[in-house]
């Protein structure tokens, strides 16, 4: 075993034996190095790249037409408003702002919906997308010890790490078809008919990432109707609301259809695309439930989970968005500036659709692209081939052939069909 102890020398210039340190090999000599991050670290590689044509599609972090970090104007009037009326900076209560969770609740199911003027939605601020899901996860790990949950394949590269470290046992359904680079939804139906009775669906309510490939409003009645045949418990992602389409209410709707149908739910917020609010750690978890009594179980024992895990979350980015959606004329102006955002995403990807077609004459069929939807693009590009893009032409992104086109700007699109061409063309 490694250690730290004593030992005895003779030490000539005193003419005595003196006591020393032996130290011995660490303690954490048995840790090993943990592998990069698979996106963080694409932004770490491409720090250190000095070429000029270099280019970052790997994290999906919005960015100007001049690929600058970007900070809505409506949020510096939040911020502004905060600082004028002088606001503490005391503790919040464990499950968070109030006046944040009644916008959020309201944002994402409607402000009218039966549910919520029923009480019978549990909804605890958390640490945006990531810390709303791992809250989940322990509830399911407490409550749910038997359950599985079910993953699209391929999915969000932390949706995995979070049920692994909950040890929450989940199993994969199919998603993405390769030969069409569009949904398999048969293997999808058919994977969540097989599943055991009453798993947990895990669901991206809109702009799947990694694919930005999502059902059709048929396709989603059609998902709702297996799960409720199964007795599953359906669990959105939603990082994108408003993001996506530009429409606040257009991208929560595959969540209402489901609170429409009665079923319980659960539902993991997000604030750092939609709001910027990236660094400000700010979403939510809610969960749809029976009754107002049950409600208020879940809730407390909600609570109850994060007050060992963090004990309360962070309230600058909660008043934020409280005064956002609170606010009608900054409400109008956030609704505003989510459609300027969402609509340079749509620009950029017609314009990458364009310059692919314009370039490739092999007759290749580029139109999946115009087919996805929010801030990502699966290329159809393979771990080989998206190894080309960053190694020959500078261009980061992650293996799996995903890219932010959040990331990439209109100058910048004919370079990257050029090396997308090459690749997909000449790498096997």
């Amino acid at each position: 075993m490694a250690f730290i102890g004593k030992a005895w020398c003779f030490d000539p210039n005193f003419g005595r034996v003196m006591m020393a340190l032996a130290v011995d090999v660490s303690r954490f000599e048995g840790v090993p190095m943990a592998p990069p991050d698979p996106i963080l670290g694409v932004s770490e590689a491409f720090k250190a790249d000095q070429n000029d044509l270099k280019l970052n599609l790997g994290v999906g972090a919005y960015r100007t037409e001049e690929l600058q970090p970007y900070v809505l104007n409506v949020v510096k009037k939040a911020e502004t408003l905060m600082l004028e009326k002088g606001e503490n900076k005391e503790y919040l209560p464990i499950e968070g702002l109030a006046a944040f969770n009644k916008a959020t609740a309201e944002l994402l199911f409607g402000a009218d919906n039966p549910v919520l003027k029923q009480g019978r939605v549990a909804t605890l601020q958390s640490l945006s997308g990531t810390g709303s899901l791992r809250l989940a996860a322990a509830f399911i790990q407490r409550y749910f010890p038997e359950a599985k949950v079910l993953i699209s394949s391929p999915t969000w590269g932390n949706h995995k790490n979070i049920f692994n470290d909950a040890k929450v046992p989940w199993s994969e359904y199919r998603y993405y078809d390769p030969k069409t680079v569009g949904l398999d939804f048969e293997g999808m139906i058919a994977d969540i008919q097989a599943a055991p009775d009453g798993s947990f669906v895990l669901l991206h309510g809109c702009a799947h990432n990694p694919t930005g490939i999502d059902p059709t409003p048929e396709q989603w009645e059609k998902i709702a109707d297996v799960i409720q045949e199964k007795k599953h418990m359906p669990f959105f992602d939603v990082a994108y609301q408003g993001f996506a389409s530009g429409s606040l209410d257009e991208d929560a709707s595959s969540v209402r259809l489901f609170v429409q149908r009665g079923l319980e739910v659960f539902v993991a917020q997000s604030y750092s695309k939609n709001l910027g609010l990236y660094a400000e750690r700010i979403g939510a978890i809610n969960v749809v439930c029976s009754t107002p009594e049950v409600a208020n179980r879940v809730k407390s024992q909600l609570k109850r989970l994060a007050r060992p895990m963090y004990s309360n979350p962070p309230i600058h980015g909660a008043r934020i968005v409280a005064n956002v959606v609170g606010d009608p004329t900054m409400f109008g102006e956030w609704k505003q500036e989510m459609e300027e955002m969402a609509g340079r995403i749509k620009n950029v990807r017609q314009k990458l659709y364009d310059s692919l077609s314009a370039k490739d004459d092999s007759g290749k069929d580029w139109s999946f692209i115009l087919r996805q939807i929010g801030m990502f693009s699966y290329t159809g590009l393979n771990k080989t081939q998206s190894d080309n893009m960053t190694d020959k032409w500078h261009i980061y992104m992650t293996k799996d052939g995903r890219i932010s086109l959040a990331g990439l700007s209109l100058a910048k699109c004919e370079y990257l069909a050029d090396a997308i061409i090459d690749s997909f063309h000449n790498v096997s």
